[in-house]
């Protein structure tokens, strides 16, 4: 990597000669530049609704972004995406990890209580995608359509709080292209380049892009002096667009990324001294209270950090031959990481036809795939514990847990609609269908074992809807909107199984690939919606929506590694082998505008939820002190809020845009057993939910203008401040993490088609904790019976750059 006294020496020498450059000229010209311009979205069209409508004519609670403004803030990943909206949290925690192999999004509140469940999920052109990574893949989309509340009646599966849709640029018919550096401190860079133009005219064209980002860690390992928190990310895609009528428009895209992560920027907060076996405190207990089960705990806001930030991330050659024993494993060894960190390798491909039939009628066909596969090998004591030193390890040195984790996700998906208008009666309808199958695998060495891998568990969703508008009026509307769905279900064995009991399948021996159980479930989610235009520049409307979260299994009941009492255990406690669809009610207003000509665009919405039948996280011991975690559905929440956001364009100079959300979630009814263990607390009702944040805002500030005495040359200044209000790490509500304040400053010139740009994100160096999640004490002599940790995530702390872009 390029060092830090190279990018500022680079850095320095580069802003100097941009001054003299352009200091004659810091005047308002007689219009602003692209990026002041494009700002305000009282323009920009979107496909809420499976067909194309203006943003502020779409009864649906939308944000959209276009390619000028997610340039303009910077926004260049999920977190970064999740940053600057309202009303979204991503947690990236989970079974001792706070890295990108996991990143869960939680919008309005909806956030999942297992980490095997999807509430929002996400779309390329209207076509499902398996997880958030693909996001760094797409190169100057033409915008992203974030809609919230239920989308189920058009999207479907998993989109019970809202999708995001990610929609392509077409390419033009003139040959273009664009390059793309940025050089930054922390040993940040990234080069991207595309280059479009025609194959055959106007009736064949393309994209092509690629994109190379390095990103090194803000936390420095005392372990070994190394930093936690890398990233490297390697991308490609390809966008064909065939236009062979004026009717007939096809478009194939693909893309190919991987990512490579070093050590994840995480550590624990624990309530307990960790002591070596003379007495040394390795780790301090920051423990400021007493449950009110009786154990110490942190109480509040998340303290600050007084241990050192550690990891055991010394890849031994015990390590390497574990991981390169194909026994148990679910990768080969060429997909699988070879240092602690994370390795994933993800393919997305999709074809789309649209075709208008007459003046009347349209015909849109879809069809993806989406591949993924990942490994991540985590230091799970989290901790330097060489301290702990003994021959009786596993490495016959010191005491470490390294823990290996590993996902295959494969799916399909196609989908074919008719749209029409007749003038006063205009709408959709169509049939979808999504098979999608994943495998799991997981293990540490310090046990002697191997790890173990989950059968296969499939899902198959069939689903028709159908949505009609009826204008009453040339200023009334009413939409009536449905979709019937049927979902299959299925866990099968990974390798030959006796199951001598009959608790939850007939007794028996299964053949390695056989089907263990299956379910199937119907579901039909409507939504009508009422829409009023008060005058040309006023909408308000109303509707009721519904939505459903598909079921899942337990599937470790069935694991071979699962033995006839502790199904007994399992089914005692309550945990079925199946658990049912989650199930939403929706009731939102909303209001969308402009005024002042134009110059300024509101929108706002107030919505009540009724989350009912909710998946939660059930756990307890089993006899022989392993740690189960399953699924059941003992959850029931209200959720409630305000959403606002609006973009006044003030003259040719000063672009202003800000947008808020208040996120209420009340607690009706919760079960956690783990939960309950360490808080002594029974009753959740009243209490908020976890890993959302109540409160959230932004604020941007653009300045910009033309360079005075230079033909087409423009400047621009720009300030953008995120707040989002601290998360709780569980449904008990006694630690969250503190509230976390962002400054991003951007700055930039531009000559034709070549721009040069300085930035500095998080300028105060704020520390608050992206992340946090419960978890233990781990080390020799500790008890995993109760929580007595919380695992947070860390920040990219203070980071600042140039980026240079040419057009040709």
């Amino acid at each position: 990597m390029i060092r830090n006294s190279h990018i500022l020496r680079f850095t320095t020498a580069l802003s100097t000669a941009l001054a003299c450059w352009a200091a004659p000229a810091f005047a308002q010209g007689q219009s602003a530049p692209a990026q002041a311009t494009e700002m305000a979205p009282g323009d920009i069209v979107v496909t809420a609704r499976k067909r194309e409508e203006s943003l502020l004519k779409t009864p649906v609670t939308v944000t959209a972004m276009t390619s000028e403004t997610l340039e303009a803030k910077g926004i260049v990943s999920m977190q970064s995406l999740a940053s600057s909206t309202p009303g979204i949290n991503i947690n990236n925690s989970s079974s001792g990890h706070a890295d990108r192999s996991f990143q869960q999004i939680s919008l309005r509140g909806f956030t999942p209580v297992t980490t095997n469940a999807t509430t929002t999920s996400m779309f390329i052109d209207g076509v499902p995608v398996a997880s958030p990574s693909p996001f760094t893949s797409i190169s100057d989309p033409e915008r992203i359509e974030i809609l919230k509340g239920p989308q189920s009646a058009y999207f479907g599966r998993n989109t019970f709080a809202g999708a995001i849709n990610f929609v392509n640029k077409e390419p033009g018919g003139e040959w273009h292209g664009q390059l793309t550096g940025m050089i930054g401190t922390r040993d940040n860079w990234r080069l991207r380049g595309s280059v479009e133009g025609p194959i055959i005219g106007d009736m064949l064209t393309f994209r092509l892009t690629g994109d190379a980002f390095d990103k090194g860690g803000s936390w420095k390992n005392s372990y070994d002096g190394g930093t936690l928190g890398d990233e490297s990310t390697r991308s490609a895609s390809l966008l064909l667009v065939a236009k062979p009528s004026d009717r007939l428009t096809v478009k194939a895209f693909g893309m190919w990324t991987r990512d490579e992560d070093g050590p994840s920027a995480q550590t624990r907060l624990v309530a307990t001294d960790i002591k070596t076996p003379g007495g040394t405190v390795i780790q301090s207990s920051q423990s400021n209270c007493t449950t009110p089960g009786g154990y110490a705990f942190i109480c509040g806001t998340a303290p600050g950090l007084v241990n050192r930030v550690s990891a055991n991330t010394s890849f031994t050659s015990q390590l390497k031959n574990w991981l390169d024993n194909p026994a148990g494993r679910l990768l080969s060894s060429d997909e699988t990481v070879d240092h602690y960190g994370l390795l994933r390798n993800s393919i997305h491909a999709h074809l789309t036809a649209d075709y208008e039939i007459d003046d009347n009628f349209s015909l849109s066909l879809l069809a993806g795939h989406n591949e993924e596969k990942w490994s991540t090998l985590v230091d799970l004591d989290g901790f330097d514990s060489s301290a702990f030193t003994g021959t009786s390890y596993w490495n016959t040195a010191y005491y470490d847990f390294p823990y290996l984790i590993e996902r295959e996700m494969h799916d399909y998906s196609a989908e074919g609609r008719v749209n029409y208008d007749f003038g006063a009666v205009h709408g959709v309808a169509g049939a979808s269908y999504l098979e999608a199958w994943n495998r799991v695998g997981s293990g540490t060495p310090i046990y002697g074992g191997r790890p173990g891998t989950t059968g296969r568990n499939e899902s198959k969703t069939l689903g028709i809807f159908a949505g009609l508008t009826y204008d009453i009026t040339d200023r009334f509307s009413v939409s009536a909107e449905g979709r019937y769905q049927i979902d299959r279900i299925a866990t099968y064995a990974n390798s030959n199984l006796t199951i001598a009991d009959s608790i939850y399948v007939p007794a028996g021996t299964y053949a390695a690939g056989s089907k263990l159980a299956s379910d199937k479930f119907r579901n039909f989610t409507p939504r009508v919606i009422a829409n009023f235009q008060i005058d040309p520049d006023l909408m308000v409307y109303a509707s009721y929506s519904r939505g459903v979260n598909p079921s899942q299994f337990n599937a470790f009941l069935l694991a071979s590694t699962t033995d006839s009492g502790d199904r007994e255990l399992a089914a005692q406690q309550g945990v079925p082998l199946t658990v049912q669809p989650e199930k939403l009610t929706n009731y939102e207003l909303g209001v969308k505008g402009k005024a002042l000509n134009g110059r300024l665009t509101y929108t706002a919405a107030g919505y009540y939820a009724k989350w009912r039948k909710q998946i939660t996280s059930y756990s307890f011991l089993l006899d022989d002190g392993t740690l189960f975690t399953g699924v059941a559905n003992s959850g029931s929440t209200d959720l409630y809020g305000l959403e606002a956001e609006t973009h006044l364009r003030l003259g040719d100079l000063v672009t202003i845009d800000a947008a808020g959300a208040y996120t209420g979630t009340d607690i009706n009814s919760f079960v956690n057993p783990s939960v309950t263990a360490y808080s002594g607390i029974t009753d959740f009702s009243g209490k908020e939910m976890a890993r959302t944040s109540k409160w959230s805002a932004n604020l941007g500030v653009q300045l910009g203008g033309d360079l005075r005495g230079i033909d087409d040359a423009g400047w621009f200044a720009r300030a953008d401040y995120s707040f989002k209000s601290g998360v709780w790490s569980d449904q008990a509500n006694l630690i969250k993490t503190q509230d976390r304040h962002l400054v991003n400053l951007r700055t930039g010139l531009s000559r034709g088609k070549a721009s040069i740009e300085l930035f500095v994100n998080n300028v105060f160096n704020n520390k608050a904790y992206t992340s946090i999640d419960d978890n233990w004490a781990i080390a020799p002599g500790y008890s995993l019976a109760r929580y007595n940790a919380v695992l947070v995530g860390l920040p990219d702390l203070r980071t600042a750059g140039v980026q240079l872009k040419l057009g040709f």
